[in-house]
């Protein structure tokens, strides 16, 4: 299966967004508990969600930047 860069580095910026709607609401949740045990499972959540963000966001980047560079290269031989 191919996977274009272009179509990459677009699909990467929904699931971002998603994954940082879920850290983001997970972190202001976190009030709402009173048992530590549960407190700091949640934290993990939703740093986990916020590590999957940040994944995605680099591969993002990485594919715009390969993208960018073939662009170039085959700009640059026509």
């Amino acid at each position: 299966m191919h996977v274009s860069p272009k179509f990459a580095a677009l699909a990467a910026a929904p699931f971002a967004l998603v994954c940082l709607g879920v850290a983001l609401h997970g972190f202001l949740s976190l009030g709402d508990i009173a048992d530590p045990q549960q407190m700091e499972d949640a934290r993990g959540f939703a740093l986990f969600w916020l590590f999957l963000a940040g994944i995605a966001v680099a591969s993002g980047v990485l594919s715009w930047r390969i993208m960018s560079a073939q662009q170039r290269k085959d700009g640059g031989d026509a």
